[in-house]
């Protein structure tokens, strides 16, 4: 799930499809489905500062979630496997620091990151 409204968030999802092979879906957390997930995983509505992975029924966040999915990436992106080695308060320490300032530097979509055509099978909900 991510702030489809988040330019950062929308074009992490788009370099992700261009590196996963087909892994992932994807899910705007402003739609029912990612408002449902929000509220089942215990997230407060409305606070879209994090992506979230959910893999095998458990939410990860923050540093973590994107760490995994780094590491779904073909290479050389799958090697960012090696921060890992940073302890997580470190790591989310960094990644709240770009979650906060994100909008401000690249900026907020008027509309939610949608799917086109030939992307609707990578998208839920």
């Amino acid at each position: 799930m991510f702030d489809g409204h988040c330019a950062l968030c929308s074009d992490w999802v788009d370099f992700v499809m261009a590196r996963d092979g087909g892994v992932f879906r994807f899910l705007p957390a402003q739609s029912e489905l990612g408002e449902a997930l929000y509220a089942h995983y215990g997230f407060k509505s409305g606070d879209f500062d994090t992506n979230i992975l959910i893999e095998n029924g458990v939410a990860r966040t923050a540093s973590d979630g994107t760490l995994a999915m780094f590491e779904g990436l073909r290479a050389p992106w799958s090697w960012m496997r090696v921060f890992r080695i940073v302890p997580r308060p470190m790591r989310d320490l960094g990644y709240r620091l770009i979650a906060k300032n994100r909008t401000r530097i690249w900026g907020r979509r008027e509309t939610c990151r949608i799917a086109g055509p030939d992307e609707r099978a990578r998208f839920l909900g």
